[in-house]
């Protein structure tokens, strides 16, 4: 039995689609949604759909931006010489939230997993290869200690080893199985701090 119209099922039926919404909490956004002033209403809805049609990769390091260049990779104050590979922008936004990270990131949206069928050609592997061809002087690869962060690290660190750059790996502070995304700043850092090379 339905509690509620077609529309409010609608809304939370496209609501509880997002991740880590489930039935109940898309019930309650869904009613606070219906309850909003309708100018609120329009702006989140102009927002999101802004959002949707301007955010790009940046053309550097393939994090999210609304410019050409995201402001990390612009910005002329960070160490342009260490660049630690992340698996997503939620990553990216984990380190970049400790603060202490001064160098500049790839994001390679995803990880090599043969399970599923992702391979090395599905993330931004050669995108990275081709930035290395600068004045890059250290790797740090940070995917997650999962098996697919750890078979993207091993893979990363054979490709890399061979033009003498340094490629080093986040400590173990990050839990096995761990996202970096749900990880403490402490944590991170101490993982950021212990690295070794590969």
């Amino acid at each position: 039995m339905d509690l509620y119209s077609g529309y409010i099922n609608k809304l939370i039926e496209e609501l509880s689609g997002l991740p880590g919404i489930g039935a109940k909490s898309a019930g309650r956004l869904a009613l606070h949604l219906i309850n909003m002033p309708k100018d609120r209403v329009q702006r989140l809805a102009k927002t999101i759909i802004d959002a949707k049609e301007n955010v790009r990769y940046c053309n550097t390091c393939y994090t999210l931006t609304d410019n050409e260049t995201c402001p990390i990779c612009a910005n002329s104050k960070r160490d342009h010489s260490v660049i630690m590979v992340v698996e997503n922008p939620r990553d990216l936004a984990a380190y970049e939230k400790t603060g202490k990270y001064e160098g500049i990131y790839h994001v390679l949206h995803g990880a090599i997993s043969p399970m599923i069928g992702i391979g090395p050609n599905d993330i931004k592997l050669k995108e990275l290869m081709q930035r290395l061809e600068g004045d890059v002087q250290e790797v740090i690869i940070a995917t997650n200690s999962s098996l697919e962060g750890e078979t993207t690290a091993m893979y990363i660190s054979k490709l890399i080893k061979p033009t003498g750059i340094k490629v080093t790996r986040i400590a173990s502070g990050v839990p096995v199985g761990g996202d970096l995304e749900y990880i403490d700043e402490i944590t991170l850092l101490r993982a950021l701090e212990g690295r070794v090379e590969l």
